[in-house]
């Protein structure tokens, strides 16, 4: 459920991490963080997946972090729209710089486009703030938008695995009409259906049978003055 600073899922999938890693036999597989730029993804990059160390051998983990190019893009038509107002030229100028974004070298490419643009049209006012946070957005992200080289060897330029998973385990259950839920009700339900959707509920039921079998107590244990009644 949603969390100021979001502790939980930090330290869930953080462990999450770890035992697979643990349990991998074979080669160590590229490790790839595809997020947005926002303060919560920057944050576990920096504090939590920059400083891991594989939980068997120590050795830093080395990790190739993405920023999902459907974010980037929101950018591209933002600038488009303060230079050209919107219209058929803004859309044909962020068309353009989208195909242009996932060639080599693309995004430096897609900023000079940008800057030349700005300085023919003379952007002033609330037009030039919106053209220049966009244009900074990615100019100080440039490195992570290698786009071209991450697809030469296989890597995902996108979340969007991630953001549809979300809407299945999340949106498609908890956000329904007239639905509404304290934190504790909607965590219990999306626990369950993690454990439904992931194909484990009969190994998760199993544990849980288990579990309530071993802390069972025998009437035979209950002191006399707590066994119930017969009282109606």
């Amino acid at each position: 459920m949603p969390e100021s600073k979001q502790g939980r899922l930090t330290d869930e999938l953080t462990n999450l991490l770890q035992a697979v890693l643990h349990r991998w036999t074979g080669p160590l597989p590229r490790l790839c963080y595809v997020t947005d730029a926002g303060d919560n993804e920057t944050g576990y990059y920096e504090t939590v997946l920059k400083r891991m160390t594989h939980p068997r051998t120590g050795e830093r983990l080395e990790w190739v972090r993405v920023l999902d190019y459907y974010h980037a893009t929101r950018r591209l038509w933002a600038m488009a729209d303060a230079l050209f107002g919107g219209g058929s030229s803004a859309n044909g100028w962020a068309k353009r710089m989208k195909q242009l974004m996932v060639k080599p070298n693309g995004i430096r490419r897609v900023l000079n486009s940008a800057a030349v643009l700005r300085s023919r049209c003379g952007l002033k006012g609330k037009s030039l703030t919106d053209f220049n946070t966009a244009y900074n957005y990615l100019r100080d992200r440039t490195g992570l938008m290698r786009y071209a080289a991450y697809k030469r060897v296989g890597l995902p330029r996108g979340s969007g695995v991630t953001e549809a998973a979300c809407k299945t385990v999340y949106t498609q259950r908890l956000k329904r009409s007239g639905m509404r839920w304290t934190k504790a009700g909607g965590q219990t339900i999306v626990d369950v259906r993690v454990v439904l959707l992931s194909g484990v509920w009969d190994d998760a039921n199993q544990r849980a049978m288990n579990n309530i079998s071993n802390a069972y107590v025998p009437a035979y244990d209950i002191p006399p003055e707590m066994m119930p009644t017969n009282a109606a």
